[in-house]
């Protein structure tokens, strides 16, 4: 319902740009300001249409909160929903999509399976582990070569845990502290943010599977 809503607000102001009137940020949305916006476009056409997306767009997100409601109604009658929220940057709407999209973390029996699933698993290349040195046939020292993120996997999930690592990058709490550590030993900002991601959905499946509340050691962990 969210790519529907960004969609109708950038048809919005692709057609205030396309009569090269300025409409950075969010004031063109207002209702309180729409007439003052409308005005703005002066033929009669172009305004009518203006009109009509403003009436989609409020149609669609009065659509979006009912839905929210919804979502968050169900997501109530799930114990695993109230676990996850005790995850850092995983709030109300972030653990409902998370029971929604995964609904048994025993599907995953490990960290590594709900990463490849997510998105987060590293893809790497080996050109070959031996070769032939002075005849003879040796073990090659060339270590193997990141490659990017698997490209097979559930995008939701993927935005879900994308998004919660970079607030929580962000906001003070234990996670900011862990991804500050990473990039203290000399880590990139792109590449540390991934880190907390897999952090966070390895911490998702071990919350889930054991029951558990959540505590700042599961960042210290190495399994899920």
């Amino acid at each position: 319902m969210g790519i529907y809503v960004t969609h109708e607000m950038n048809r919005l102001k692709a057609l205030y740009r396309s009569w090269a009137i300025p409409c950075e940020g969010q004031h063109v949305y207002d209702p309180r300001h729409r007439a003052e916006w409308l005005d703005k476009i002066r033929e009669a056409g172009v305004r009518r249409r203006a009109e009509f997306f403003y009436q989609q767009l409020d149609a669609l997100q009065t659509l979006r909160q009912q839905a929210r409601r919804d979502l968050l109604a169900e997501s109530r009658k799930h114990a695993a929903t109230k676990l996850l929220c005790q995850i850092p940057s995983i709030g109300p709407i972030r653990a409902a999509q998370l029971v929604a999209l995964i609904q048994t973390p025993h599907r995953f029996r490990t960290k590594r399976q709900i990463w490849t699933y997510s998105g987060l698993g590293l893809k790497t290349h080996d050109s070959g582990q031996y070769r032939y040195v002075e005849g003879q046939l040796r073990r090659s020292r060339k270590a193997q070569q990141l490659r990017g993120l698997n490209e097979n996997h559930n995008h939701d999930l993927k935005n879900i845990f994308k998004g919660a690592a970079t607030r929580a990058s962000s906001c003070p709490g234990p996670f900011h502290d862990f991804y500050e550590a990473l990039r203290a030993k000399g880590m990139k900002p792109t590449m540390a943010r991934l880190t907390v991601a897999r952090k966070i959905a390895a911490i998702t499946l071990i919350l889930w599977k054991k029951g558990v509340s959540f505590d700042a050691k599961h960042l210290k962990q190495q399994a899920a």
